[in-house]
């Protein structure tokens, strides 16, 4: 079953990257989005084959990562989750002509480096451990806040981006944002994997419905679809979704052993692995940088035509 559990993140990986680049390819062609106007967004969103295609391919690595939380412990699974940036980034390079700059592929290197190192504190006793559900009320004090968390700051990220004569964001905020929303939906996913019952539906339903998961599931599916598709039209794929994927990664590992009650290493060494390598992955995802260096800064306001009486000052002929 272990060996299934891997099989299944590959695929997801596979699945959630294709889908990512066939997103931005659609929404290049698209008219600006706003959260503003969500009615219109999913309107052009539908009316987009190729945007379709790729939903259709996030979707597929939703139920692949149903298979991968039955199998593998939360921790773990996240651990091979992030291996799919390197995927990401060879697919933004190929079919977005997306380019990294050096510092961000050393950042990426470093936040890979950074999850291994969680990933190694999973070797040992209990490593394989599976939760099945988490405690509700310890569920909901983790989801709400974060949620609340991730909707500051996107629109925190918003009110800055209509301001004039800024730089080019990166992108990096929204990712932040996103990433939590979707830390969230993980932590359902692992609950709504954990209920299923392919012996009794109908238990199986009686227990989704009034279990908090499907509730989250639908609140982050809907928000998160907004907000995901604003920031991915706006900002490089290449950027935004590791650094998305490594707030739901660090999140969701961190977190979801607190309310899945995976237990934490008892060894001194993975337990420093284990701290360390969530530091890490944090202490690179504030040094990236937030404006893209790359883009022209936005051009002045132009000064008002000098008047009759007003001197001009430009070199007199």
């Amino acid at each position: 079953m272990l060996w299934w559990g891997v099989a299944a993140a590959l695929l997801a990986n596979v699945l959630y990257s294709t889908g990512f680049v066939l997103e931005k390819r659609a929404l290049s062609a698209l008219p600006a989005l706003s959260t503003r106007q969500p009615a219109r967004l999913v309107r052009h969103l539908v009316g987009s084959p190729l945007w379709l295609g790729g939903s259709l391919a996030l979707a597929a690595g939703f139920a692949a990562q149903l298979a991968v939380y039955r199998t593998l412990p939360i921790a773990a699974a996240q651990g091979i989750f992030v291996s799919g940036l390197v995927l990401l980034l060879l697919l933004s390079s190929v079919f977005l002509g997306e380019r990294t700059s050096g510092r961000e592929r050393q950042s990426i290197l470093a936040i890979l480096l950074a999850l291994g190192m969680v990933v190694a504190s999973l070797q040992g006793s209990g490593a394989s451990t599976v939760t099945r559900t988490a405690p509700t009320g310890t569920l909901l004090a983790i989801a709400l806040p974060s949620l609340a968390a991730g909707l500051w700051l996107f629109g925190a990220a918003e009110r800055r981006a209509r301001r004039r004569h800024r730089q080019p964001s990166t992108g990096v905020p929204y990712g932040v944002a996103v990433g939590l929303l979707y830390g969230v939906s993980s932590l359902a996913i692992k609950g709504v994997s954990g209920l299923l019952d392919a012996h009794d539906w109908a238990g199986t339903a009686r227990d989704l419905f009034t279990s908090p998961y499907p509730y989250l599931l639908l609140f982050t599916g809907a928000v998160g679809l907004v907000l995901s598709q604003t920031a991915l039209q706006r900002c490089r794929a290449s950027l935004i979704v590791p650094v998305c994927t490594t707030v739901t990664c660090v999140f969701t590992a961190a977190c979801g052993t607190v309310a899945f009650g995976e237990p934490l290493p008892s060894d001194p060494v993975r337990l420093s692995l284990r701290l360390g390598g969530t530091a890490v992955a944090v202490f690179v995802l504030l040094a990236l940088p937030r404006q893209d260096a790359g883009e022209p800064a936005p051009a002045a306001e132009a000064e008002p035509a000098p008047g009759p009486g007003t001197r001009s000052q430009g070199v007199e002929p």
